[in-house]
């Protein structure tokens, strides 16, 4: 084989294992759900990214939502999952301390066996509810400028307060 050609494989293949790495991996309530954001790179785009969400609760695992196995009949009807460029996000109604316990977030590529995974302890007592909309994050901030307008406009005797 041709030493170049090996090479290029080789830095292939690392940046393809790297294109699912978990950056981080967030709780908080909405309502009575917990949602969960599992924030990732992806530098995969022509690859599909196969994950999974679990609980492990009194030692045991229990399979939320996943491409990867076979999720447990008992959270198929309490889960809602949306799958973004580079983040994964999983609703799970009516959340109560019985669901309290240690979330993870596992992502890997379907032609690799390592896996990236994140963990977050969840309790109900001390979750954050989920933060509101920013204008700015929802590029809007057209709507700023007349806010910020306000001090020109009475420097020229436009408006007076």
């Amino acid at each position: 084989m041709n030493p170049a050609i090996g090479i290029t494989l080789l830095l292939t293949v690392l940046q393809v294992a790297s294109g699912q790495k978990v950056t981080s991996l967030t709780a908080c309530l909405v309502d009575q759900s917990l949602r969960l954001d599992c924030r990732h790179e992806n530098t995969t785009a022509s690859l599909s990214i196969q994950y999974e969400f679990s609980l492990t609760r009194d030692s045991k695992k229990h399979v939320l939502v996943s491409t990867v196995g076979v999720p447990e009949h008992m959270y198929r009807s309490r889960t809602n999952f949306t799958n973004k460029y580079n983040m994964k996000v999983l609703y799970l109604s009516g959340f109560t301390t019985k669901d309290e316990g240690l979330y993870t977030c596992e992502l890997r590529l379907s032609s690799q066996q390592p896996s990236f995974s994140k963990n977050v302890t969840v309790l109900r007592d001390k979750l954050v509810k989920c933060g509101g909309i920013s204008l700015l994050a929802q590029n809007t901030s057209w709507l700023l400028l007349p806010l910020l307008s306000l001090p020109l406009l009475q420097g020229m005797d436009f408006i007076s307060l």
